[in-house]
């Protein structure tokens, strides 16, 4: 079965996919479009990671029958053009949870922390930080920490939070009965949570849900962290609260647009730590949703359902 893999693969994981039986997977970096539309004319199924699937990128691929999301979100693919021929969607929800969620209590600690600015400061031979530092320097422990969303991630989080001395509080659309954290109304979670961590969809009914009025009604000083999708945020609205004090740091692994421009403003707030869209990226998430994604190209061999289907 002939298999595209859309991402930059190292050559680690090159050869991790080369071992799969029945597979004959060719790895397309996202940067190299000419090299996707000729691997496109003959693929079966796309896996795909983060650079959008179009309509025009599944009309170039006319023997297409299966997307597979290397991941969860699946608002990176154009769902209505893959129904039109046909095409199944699959996603892998949970093979990513637990480094996502080690990568927001990374981001947590390390903007409480400001671990950035020490790191540069020590590459430049300073070694003894400005003392108004001091000052925004917080613990983890003790705070109350907000998740909105209960889905695989926080269910990883919320214990590793708890362990630590934090007070969990969740916001979903409806309680979750295996949740070892207090559910609250969205407006409370808004209110209470000295750090907000988002683990939502980016959906038409989310998109910006992270906006000026909603910064407003944080706490002063809180924190924000976001390994969901960037365009949970309203980017504007959350540099202008940064850079006036209100909130007192941010954690980002995702952005409004892909990659950022190196010149935004948001760039500029020493409060800010960032990571390029790297959450999901371990050893371990590649095992588990590699794994998945073959089962589901031999599956779609056999005539046997999919696993985690979508569309």
């Amino acid at each position: 079965m002939k298999v595209v893999l859309h991402y930059d693969a190292g050559p680690g994981l090159a050869a991790r996919l080369g071992t799969f039986p029945g597979l004959d997977i060719t790895i397309c970096p996202e940067h190299d479009d000419s090299a996707l539309w000729a691997a496109l004319r003959d693929a079966e199924v796309l896996w795909h990671a983060l650079k959008p699937c179009t309509a025009s990128v599944i009309a170039a691929a006319p023997k297409l029958r299966l997307i597979q999301k290397i991941g969860i979100g699946v608002n990176t693919i154009d769902l209505d053009a893959a129904a039109a021929r046909g095409i199944a969607v699959c996603n892998l929800p949970g093979s990513n949870a637990p480094a996502v969620a080690e990568m927001a209590l990374m981001l947590m600690l390390a903007t409480l922390r400001r671990l950035p600015q020490f790191d540069a400061g020590l590459r430049q031979g300073v070694f003894h930080p400005t003392p108004g530092v001091q000052d925004h320097l917080e613990e983890l422990g003790g705070k109350t920490v907000g998740l909105l969303g209960y889905g695989a991630i926080p269910r990883h989080l919320t214990p590793i939070l708890q362990a630590m001395g934090c007070r969990v509080i969740y916001h979903s659309r409806t309680p979750r009965a295996d949740a070892r954290a207090e559910y609250v109304d969205f407006d409370d979670l808004i209110r209470r949570s000295d750090i907000l961590s988002l683990h939502i969809p980016l959906t038409p009914e989310t998109e910006g849900v992270i906006c000026a009025d909603t910064l407003a009604r944080m706490k002063p000083g809180a924190v924000l962290v976001n390994t969901a999708r960037g365009g949970l945020v309203d980017q504007s609205a959350l540099t202008a609260a940064l850079a006036s004090g209100h909130i007192g740091g941010a954690g980002l692994d995702v952005f409004a647009v892909e990659p950022p421009d190196a010149d935004d403003p948001l760039f500029m707030c020493d409060n800010v730590v960032v990571a390029p869209h790297v959450a999901w990226v371990t050893q371990g998430t590649f095992d588990r949703s590699f794994a998945t994604a073959a089962e589901n190209c031999r599956r779609l061999g056999a005539g046997e359902a999919l696993l985690h289907r979508v569309r």
